[in-house]
């Protein structure tokens, strides 16, 4: 039987390694995919239930699939992911369209829970109560392009940040073992992957579940040495864990890319404490003058938060300040959003939605000028950069991402001048730098 499915991911993407998992369970079972949702016998949606607006995204893209089946019954709709272990009795009462719910526990089991529901009653909800930690022995299919992947080395997360649900969605820390990770890592080189960007919602807290031996930088030396990945990425750095033999390894390992990700939220010690966040901005100060002295060249991404409970206009200027003299290449900002459940929904003294959208903006324009600025450093520059292939913008160009450029989130390079292979790693010579992107040209060699 041959058998359609059209899924969508959303969310980050350790939840896009989730829908990869699942996937690939799905592709074992006899399932093709399906490029259209008119033309999928399975309509399948690994939702994310972080922040409000997640949640919008996710019950519209629900909606509109749940159309598909009212014009054709014989569909089978699932949903699965964050928001189904959050809202899931909500969910099953108000879109009856569904036909199965699966909390985030319910990955591995994906083909059996389909399998019950298609024989069963309608309408059903699926919490599994055992963690799920993904293993090298679940097929998997990736969903990026060939030449990149993400390695997912944890599940859940043991910080208690006030606005944060994840703990309560995703559990407690789960780290894969070294062992695990290397043979999925081996894998992913043997398939072509150039770059593999390590995932988890705390990266340096990977280990502390395990032996004492076992950390980030145990497993980074095992991946260097038993792949030859040329490189590797990290996402989500917990600031209150780096420390100076942390970047010195970066230094000393120039297949670990000089980019870190390092989300401070905020700057003002007073906010950060009420974020459950557990440094002040002298141990922030400590941390980039660290990196500017071990990692020179490093390239810093950060996330900030704007309108958290009792911020005043002080603390945002406090902000501004402190993004003037460190200067971030990247920064993502968010405005804060109420979660039911959260300890900081508790908190006296919120910010109005109009307040919080002028902090915002004040903020993102600050930083589109030092990003600007910064990016002229590259013009006249070399640089290393993995071809990603024609461009989104016009055929008649090639794009790409320096070192300095995560893939989904940073700005990339246009190449103007040159040709060669997606997926390969070659020398470009920077002739012009916008906002956030960069042009040149490709090194041709003289041999």
């Amino acid at each position: 039987m041959n058998k359609k499915l059209y899924l969508v991911s959303l969310g980050c993407p350790k939840n896009l390694v989730d829908s990869e998992v699942m996937l690939g369970l799905l592709e074992q079972d006899g399932y093709t995919v399906a490029e259209q949702p008119e033309d999928a016998d399975l309509l399948l949606v690994n939702t994310c239930g972080f922040i409000g607006s997640a949640v919008e995204e996710a019950v519209d893209e629900i909606l509109t699939l749940a159309q598909h089946k009212i014009n054709d019954p014989a569909k089978f709709l699932v949903v699965t992911g964050c928001l189904v272990q959050r809202y899931g009795d909500e969910l099953r009462k108000e879109i009856p369209e569904v036909d199965l719910f699966v909390g985030t526990e319910g990955v591995s089991q994906i083909v059996s829970l389909l399998d019950n529901c298609e024989t069963g009653c309608k309408t059903q909800l699926k919490i599994i109560e055992k963690p799920f930690l993904m293993d090298n022995s679940l097929p998997r299919k990736i969903s990026t392009p060939l030449h990149r992947a993400y390695l997912k080395i944890t599940e859940g997360c043991d910080n208690r940040c006030s606005y944060c649900m994840i703990p309560s969605i995703r559990g407690k820390l789960r780290s894969r073992t070294v062992a695990d990770l290397v043979s999925e890592a081996k894998r992913l080189a043997d398939s072509g992957v150039r770059e593999i960007t390590l995932i988890a919602q705390d990266l340096l807290a990977y280990g502390r579940d395990l032996d004492r031996k076992t950390d980030l930088i145990s497993l980074l030396n095992s991946l260097l040495l038993e792949t030859d990945i040329p490189w590797i990425r990290l996402l989500y750095l917990h600031p209150s864990r780096i420390n100076k033999q942390f970047l010195h390894f970066i230094s000393d390992n120039p297949r670990i890319l000089p980019y870190l990700d390092i989300p401070i939220q905020h700057t003002s010690g007073r906010i950060l404490k009420l974020m459950h966040r557990p440094y002040d901005s002298m141990l922030l100060e400590n941390i980039l003058s660290n990196i500017r002295v071990i990692l020179p060249e490093a390239s810093i991404r950060t996330t900030l938060m704007v309108g958290f409970p009792g911020e005043t206009e002080a603390d945002i200027e406090e902000m501004a300040v402190f993004m003037l003299k460190h200067r971030f290449d990247h920064i993502g900002v968010f405005s804060y959003a109420n979660e039911e459940g959260s300890k900081a929904a508790l908190l006296p003294d919120h910010v109005s939605e109009e307040i919080k959208k002028e902090r915002y903006n004040k903020i993102m324009e600050l930083q589109a000028g030092i990003s600007h600025e910064n990016m002229q450093r590259f013009v006249g520059t070399v640089e290393k950069v993995l071809v990603e292939g024609l461009s989104g913008e016009t055929d008649l160009l090639l794009e790409g991402r320096t070192r300095f450029q995560a893939p989904e989130i940073d700005g990339c390079v246009y190449i103007s001048s040159g040709s060669t292979d997606r997926g390969e790693i070659v020398d470009v010579a920077i002739t012009k730098a916008h906002h956030y992107d960069l042009v040149g040209e490709i090194v041709v060699s003289e041999e």
